[in-house]
């Protein structure tokens, strides 16, 4: 019995190391754990695309070329839209020879109906696959595909899935079966009409391609789940990745929004540079259109020294104005304009004043005038109104001229102000030109207000005066005419009415 019970406490203790040192599903998936280092990534963007401005003026995608019913725009790639019967596919238009390599893909499948028809592929071959009866592209290809299958064609109910299917450019593609004697790696995955675009990451990393999906569930781009992995996978060393689909009997929009490559990189490893990319003979051309390049500046700098001595030695910063320079010199502008506004209406306000003067002159040798011919046998009665109205019009003259003074010394105040404000520069500081732009808005209200008071006052006796009634005009029509008009006009009423009355009557006989 204590043998037993010895035996059972070492396979308890087994098992629960077992749970412990179990690695995660993740690190399974990827084949990375905890104390690995991950490799290196360099984007490469002459291998992807992305929107937005993903497509030209022309229609085509930079370093991409598209047949097919496939159909660029600024945001996404449409590969195939949802009509029966259509196919597009996308390529690189130069060979990838990266040894590791790291792909993600965003796309959108989305359809009326609850199913639908045919699929998507992802491809890595060493030939353009450009159209062909394989999801759009061409069959027996050298690489391997990832397929994104929408339509069940064998009947088993296993659809949509997504298979990982290699080839060495000599087997036929069995589409009776789904590609599913073919497949190296599957899953179940649903990845049509989902509120998000899906998301697949496809990584080829020391003979091993694993592929992740995002359901497409939520926006959360790092949210992967495990779908398939092949180990010991033998792919060409050179090839042209791609996109394609196509549809059927049933129609979906199958829709690339990016397509992003990473060149992957073990660590520790020393990375190529970028220079090792390109070839000597371009490397010699680029070096060579430079070198001219930096010789016609040279020679334009010598030109520019030569037209302008002043400037020669002159440091950049004092040649360009500052943010502060212009912000200063256009206050300082805007200052100028009102000063001159402001002298305008001095100058018109002066010549207000003199009319008036002229005008109270006048007015007042034409009362001494009419005081020295008035009789004093007239009586006091006949002489009353008119003194009065004189009276009036000399205070009415009076009061003008007042206000006119005071408008006269609120411009002078006002001009004076301005002029202090821009003789201060940038001493006087922010606060203090606000300050001064205030008060110049004031005046300018005070202005205003006066002119409407003139305005008023001097409408107001015009006002009074009345103009000579006139003569009444002579009538056209009598009274006699008048009524044989309306008489006329009734019994022309009546009979219409009653020729209105027999037709109806007539028209209905016929119902």
């Amino acid at each position: 019995m204590a043998v037993s019970i010895e035996q059972m406490s070492a396979a308890v203790c087994l098992v629960i190391l077992t749970l412990v040192f179990r690695p995660a599903n993740g690190d399974i998936a990827t084949g990375v754990t905890d104390t690995a280092e991950a490799p290196h990534r360099r984007f490469e963007y002459k291998f992807s695309f992305k929107g937005p401005h993903l497509a030209q003026s022309d229609g085509s995608i930079p370093f991409w070329v598209h047949t097919g019913n496939a159909i660029p725009s600024a945001d996404q790639i449409r590969i195939t839209p949802s009509l029966r019967s259509q196919k597009g596919s996308v390529w690189t238009k130069n060979a990838v020879n990266f040894e590791n390599w790291e792909v993600e893909v965003t796309f959108r499948v989305s359809g009326r109906g609850r199913m639908g028809a045919d699929g998507l592929a992802i491809w890595f071959t060493t030939g353009q696959g450009l159209e062909g009866p394989v999801y759009g592209a061409a069959d027996s290809w050298n690489g391997i595909g990832i397929f994104f299958d929408s339509f069940d064609n064998d009947g088993k109910k296993n659809n949509p899935a997504i298979l990982v299917v290699g080839n060495n450019g000599n087997i036929v593609y069995d589409h009776q079966n789904d590609g599913a004697t073919q497949a190296l790696g599957t899953c179940l995955r649903d990845f049509r009409n989902k509120p998000y675009p899906v998301r697949a990451k496809i990584t080829y990393y020391k003979k091993s391609l694993t592929v992740m999906i995002n359901n497409g569930f939520t926006p959360d781009r790092d949210d992967y789940e495990f779908c398939a992995k092949v180990d010991n996978m033998v792919i060409p060393q050179e090839g042209h990745f791609g996109i394609s689909a196509a549809t059927g009997g049933l129609a979906d929009d199958h829709d690339v929004l990016s397509f992003l490559l990473f060149r992957l990189t073990e660590p520790g490893q020393q990375q190529e540079p970028a220079e090792a990319e390109i070839p000597k003979e371009e490397q010699d051309k680029y070096r060579e259109e430079f070198e001219n390049f930096q010789q016609d500046l040279d020679k334009k700098k010598e030109e520019f020294q030569k037209e302008h001595p002043d400037v020669q030695g002159e440091p950049v910063d004092d040649i360009y104005e500052t943010v502060n320079d212009r912000e200063i010199r256009q206050v300082f502008e805007g200052q100028n304009r009102i000063h001159l506004e402001i002298k305008q209406l001095h100058r018109q306000l002066a010549m207000i004043l003199d009319e008036q003067r002229r005008y109270v002159s006048v007015v007042t040798e034409e009362i001494a005038k009419q005081g020295a011919q008035t009789q004093p046998e007239q009586g006091q009665v006949q002489t009353k109104a008119p003194s009065l109205e004189l009276d009036s019009v000399i205070a009415t003259q009076q009061e003008v001229l007042k206000n006119l003074n005071e408008l006269r010394n609120s411009f002078s105040e006002t001009l004076r102000q301005v002029a202090s404000t821009q003789h201060q520069g940038n001493a006087a500081g922010a606060y203090e030109s606000v300050q001064h732009f205030s008060d110049i808005k004031e005046h300018l209200h005070v202005v205003k207000r006066n002119i409407e008071q003139l305005v008023q006052r001097n409408g107001a006796p015009a006002e009074k005066v009345k103009c000579p009634d006139l003569p009444p005009m002579p009538s056209c029509l009598s009274t006699a005419h008048f009524l044989i008009f309306a008489a006329v006009q009734s019994v022309l009423f009546i009979g219409y009415m009653m020729y209105r009355s027999q037709q109806e009557a007539a028209a209905k006989k016929f119902f």
